[in-house]
């Protein structure tokens, strides 16, 4: 078995990993840490795991214990808990902040998008996990881009109140957002930054710009993003590359009928859905922010590093009602 540790294990990627890892079939749970609190059930900050598990909050990292970390915690916390693992530890490494996303190679990091990187995701014993927006964002346009033919791109995604994070704010308070919409970060989203290197690293020549929108939506968890450009090719030819792209790929899937968010809540699945309208490429990209877009592809690289069926305990599906 594959022995897992948390760190930041109270917030919602962190619960989200918990309940996948639980139901792992090689990989079994040895710590969570959380400071704010340690010594009390894990199911007490996270409710949907009553009577799954016995296990508790620790303060401190065993880190030396375990094959694999799994980091959590907030934004700009991960460099620090890294520096602080000691010599001897040997693990690997997932890390599920922004810390290491941007030039991930110079840092001893992979970027983990494995519909991109799976060869050197592979050979890795650290991982930068892609951020939720940058992984439906880049799943919509890696085919363009390796066909060498992505210009600029005009994109808008809504995302669920749960990509905020579990530390309550003004826009993530029930009774704002309950209801309503609401534009923030047009133009200046943090995940653009890991997108065009992505999408650079595809197509060196690409120069283009991204131009994306974000919206705050009214329901918890779910991202559906929205994007077109100017293509060459008929719709035909557009539907056959992203096809030919994702075939095989145990979760990113080509569909033929417009889909709906329901199709991904709870799963690890990424839905795709490609047409053209006159000179326009739109493609519609959808994923659940805390699974593909977080702690899903974390597990998803945790089993390509060790060589596992890629979707062990991952084979999850959406509550359509």
């Amino acid at each position: 078995m594959i022995r897992v540790g948390i760190i930041g294990a109270a917030g919602y990627t962190a619960g989200e990993l918990i309940r996948i890892l639980l139901n792992h079939p090689e990989a079994e749970v040895s710590f969570a840490q959380s400071s704010s609190h340690a010594g009390e059930p894990v199911w007490t900050a996270h409710a949907d795991l009553v009577g799954e598990t016995d296990l508790h909050f620790c303060d401190d990292a065993p880190v030396c214990d375990v094959d694999v970390v799994f980091l959590c915690s907030g934004h700009g916390k991960s460099k620090a808990a890294v520096a602080s693992f000691p010599p001897e530890f040997k693990g690997k490494i997932i890390d599920l902040s922004n810390d290491y996303r941007l030039h991930a190679d110079a840092e001893d990091f992979v970027y983990g998008l494995p519909e991109a990187f799976r060869d050197k995701i592979r050979k890795a014993s650290h991982i930068a996990n892609p951020g939720c927006f940058a992984t439906a964002i880049q799943l919509a346009l890696l085919p363009a881009a390796k066909a060498g033919i992505l210009p600029e791109v005009h994109v808008t995604g809504i995302t669920g109140s749960t990509g905020a994070g579990q530390k309550p704010q003004e826009t993530t308070h029930f009774s704002w957002r309950s209801g309503n919409l609401s534009i923030y970060k047009a133009f200046t989203h943090q995940h653009l930054g890991e997108v065009c290197e992505t999408l650079k690293t595809l197509s060196p020549s690409w120069c283009g710009d991204i131009n994306f929108v974000p919206v705050r939506g009214d329901f918890p968890r779910g991202i559906t993003v929205s994007a077109y450009f100017d293509c060459p090719l008929d719709e035909e030819e557009a539907v056959a590359l992203y096809k030919d792209y994702y075939s095989g790929e145990p979760f990113t899937l080509v569909v033929d009928s417009n889909p709906d968010m329901k199709m991904v809540v709870g799963t690890n699945k990424a839905v795709l859905y490609v047409r053209k309208y006159g000179r326009k490429l739109h493609v519609i990209s959808m994923i659940d922010n805390l699974c593909k877009g977080a702690s899903g592809q974390a597990v998803q690289n945790m089993n390509i590093i060790f060589g596992l069926a890629e979707d062990a305990g991952l084979r999850l599906k959406a509550n359509r009602w």
